[in-house]
């Protein structure tokens, strides 16, 4: 798809690099290898729609003032048949140049041709990228951690496809280790609390589970003489399911073993939670490719595999009796264990095993994995253990999540830890749209602190950003559908030449960055880029519709063109709005 402004900027380098080869030939410049220079937008439009450091990066090879080149340059460019209408030399040596009215023109027109595709670029040339979000625990539900990088790992592998990679989502489902035999022990302590006498008493007395948890935890006056340890799960959902197996089941696992227990609460439970996480995911517009289970690396016995490997080539050692990682060959502060004495695998091990099948067995050319900033030293322990199996650890990128303050009525929302309770994915998606949602926790970069604020986020104003970008497009399907009723229809072509207005000249040109925002919302893994130019866009619209009038512009043929760029900013609002799969209302 075209990206005027990427295919100008390199016409630009090379008439620039002619006009030096002229000066060379004719002997008004020496022939020196030529410094690499920049062609760039200048932030001051002012200056140009481009400008080039040419003359200034050439003085000390050229032996000459840079104005002097400059103007040599000038005088040889050959700008006729190009997308510029004309140069200028400003300050000591720099050249701005001018495009002309086609180039604005074309941008318009290739909006209106391309339509859902504009914007899409092949620069990932169709590489294989796998990109894992969210992977909260099933223990439980997911929580703002999880709302932010869901909405940032989804628009991301959005952005990722609109570059031109092949993109596939996954979760990686923790449903072994240390997480589940914490789940289990909480369901365990839960149907045996239920099973008591008070605790049958409680459940007769309680009309649902909301209210048994209340009671439970001493909120209706009588509460239960039953302490729960701290290294367990609190929340409602444990609660509701240890009451749900017992009316389903029975008691009559309370005198079997507390292993037997443990596994036929966790096998209820389970994959209940994991059907919820889908279930609540989906609603939030997030559909995974895959849905990676932690066991499935177990039962392969690649821990063991990844273990035994490490030892065979050198990278592991036995100490006490348990398996070390030599960090410290790979520039790592300390060595850590891989395998304990009881001879269980540490956390890292299966996920470096998931990491090794994600690169080498799947064969990505590269994986993104979305988390939380408290994996900052986790990252770097993870790529050494990679390198010393072999696998290139440039492959594995890592994009690190601050978390989220949620703020009501100007003052932070507390959640209580003794409770379990909450705001958590269901609940925010419960109290705010979907749209803001998502919209809000792309607002700003992921390694950026954030502050949400839920009144603003349904607030019906030009202070909600997702609102005032959704009427910008609810906006311009107002304005064609009342130009049509009052038998003015939207052309299929017009002179897009006429729109000259300043304020049509900067809407068109910033229409033109699209694909230019989609690269590099690629290359930094930044999706708050499109939130931003989505802003951005609005305002420019705004400002032009209130500034250039359409249905009384001063010609028809004025009026058409000016149909015609309302038609394509319309567009381009409905293709960003698109990846970051945020709906566009035609009516507000």
């Amino acid at each position: 798809m075209s990206d005027l402004i990427k295919s100008s900027s390199e016409q630009l380098r090379e008439l620039i690099t002619e006009a030096l080869g002229k000066m060379v030939a004719e002997g008004t410049a020496p022939a020196e290898p030529l410094p690499d220079f920049t062609v760039e937008i200048p932030a001051d439009k002012s200056h140009g729609d481009f400008a080039a450091n040419t003359a200034m990066v050439c003085a000390r090879a050229f032996k000459m003032p840079p104005r002097k080149i400059a103007e040599l340059i000038c005088e040889k460019i050959d700008l006729n048949g190009s997308v510029f209408d004309r140069a200028e030399i400003a300050g000591p040596g720099f050249m701005n140049f001018f495009l002309n009215k086609k180039w604005f023109a074309d941008v318009t027109q290739n909006i209106l041709s391309e339509k859902e595709n504009y914007g899409r670029i092949n620069f990932g040339r169709g590489k294989r990228v796998l990109l894992e979000f969210v992977s909260a625990n099933p223990t439980g539900p997911m929580h703002i951690g999880n709302a932010r990088g869901g909405a940032i790992g989804d628009c991301l592998a959005s952005v990722m496809d609109w570059a031109g990679y092949h993109v596939e989502r996954e979760f990686y489902v923790n449903d072994a280790g240390n997480q589940i035999e914490k789940f289990g022990k909480s369901l365990d302590l839960r149907f045996i609390q239920l099973c008591s006498e008070k605790g049958r008493a409680a459940a007769e007395k309680c009309a649902d589970n909301e209210s048994l948890f209340k009671y439970i935890y001493d909120l209706s006056g009588e509460g239960m003489d039953f302490e729960m340890p701290e290294d367990v799960y609190l929340g409602m959902d444990i609660i509701e399911h240890a009451k749900n197996f017992l009316d389903l089941n029975g008691d009559s696992l309370v005198s079997a073993p507390e292993s037997e227990r443990r596994k036929a609460l966790v096998d209820y439970a389970l994959p209940i939670n994991i059907a919820g996480l889908e279930r609540d995911l989906k609603k939030y517009r997030i559909v995974y490719d895959n849905w990676f289970r932690e066991s499935s690396v177990h039962e392969k016995n690649e821990t063991k595999a990844v273990v035994d490997k490490l030892l065979e080539n050198g990278n592991a050692y036995e100490l006490d009796g348990a398996v070390w990682f030599k960090a410290t060959a790979h520039g790592l502060d300390k060595d850590f264990v891989l395998r304990r004495s009881n001879g269980l695998y540490t956390y890292i091990v299966p996920d470096i095993a998931y990491h090794y099948d994600k690169l080498v067995t799947r064969n990505f050319d590269k994986a993104i994995n979305i988390l939380g900033a408290d994996h900052h030293g986790y990252v770097p322990r993870l790529k050494a253990a990679l390198t010393a199996l072999g696998v290139d650890a440039s492959k594995l990128d890592a994009v690190l999540m601050q978390m989220v303050r949620l703020v009501r009525n100007g003052e932070t929302v507390k959640l209580s830890k003794r409770s379990g309770k909450a705001i958590t994915l269901v609940t925010l998606l419960d109290e705010i749209p979907i749209d803001a949602a998502r919209f809000y926790f792309n607002l700003r970069e992921a390694n950026s602190q954030f502050e949400f604020d839920l009144d603003l986020a349904v607030e019906k104003s030009s202070q909600n950003p997702v609102f005032y970008v959704q009427y910008a497009h609810a906006r311009i399907c107002s304005l064609v559908a009342n130009l049509k009723a009052e038998g003015i229809e939207a052309p299929e072509t017009a002179d897009l030449s006429l729109l000259s207005d300043p304020k049509e000249i900067e809407l068109i040109r910033h229409l033109a960055s699209l694909p230019g925002e989609i690269e590099l919302a690629a290359k930094q893994y930044d999706p708050s880029k499109l939130t931003k130019y989505a802003v951005d866009t609005a305002t420019l619209f705004h400002r032009f519709y209130d500034g250039c009038s359409v249905k009384n512009a001063e010609t028809p043929e004025l009026m058409n063109a000016r149909i015609l760029l309302a038609c394509a900013v319309r567009q381009v609002v409905r293709n960003v709005l698109s990846i970051l799969k945020i709906d566009c209302p035609e009516k507000m």
